[in-house]
């Protein structure tokens, strides 16, 4: 907890205006923010931990699990959208059984929805782990997957 410690003393006196700033930063330092972080947030700036969850569940850059080893976003932009990314976004969820900003118990996969990548020529773009991947079909994803798997198999775990 020593870093949300360090980020709340770069902010003294800090008030309600502080606290996107402070979110991101949290995020930045921990991959998420914590339901600790949310506490000692609370208890710096003087507002209940309600309205700090309410602010930070509102926009889609705040995460509330850390990410998984295996990082998939699937942009939903107008382009992607347009070229079928909602049957990807669907095959992704039924095979990680994942709901969107949710990360799998043994925290090998997390699974992001982005408003547009800005690769719209690529569409429908899944980005993992920072990896761009061009016209994914369903087919496609199912297979990228099912690498990362046996990426792990190679690795033992």
């Amino acid at each position: 907890m020593n870093s949300v410690e360090s980020i709340l003393k770069k902010h003294p006196r800090a008030g309600r205006d502080a606290l996107i700033p402070i979110l991101q930063e949290v995020q930045e330092n921990q991959g998420f923010i914590s339901r600790e972080a949310v506490v000692r947030v609370s208890k710096h700036l003087n507002l209940p931990a309600t309205k700090i969850y309410g602010v930070a569940t509102f926009y889609n850059q705040f995460r509330f699990q850390s990410k998984g080893k295996y990082h998939l976003m699937v942009c939903r932009g107008t382009a992607c959208h347009v070229k079928g990314s909602g049957r990807v976004l669907e095959m992704a969820q039924k095979a990680l059984k994942l709901k969107p900003g949710q990360t799998s118990r043994d925290r090998l996969f997390s699974l992001e929805v982005v408003a547009c990548m800005g690769a719209c020529g690529l569409s429908p773009v899944v980005n993992v782990n920072g990896e761009f991947h061009a016209k994914v079909t369903p087919q496609k994803l199912a297979k990228i997957i099912q690498e990362c798997r046996e990426m792990e198999s190679k690795n033992g775990h």
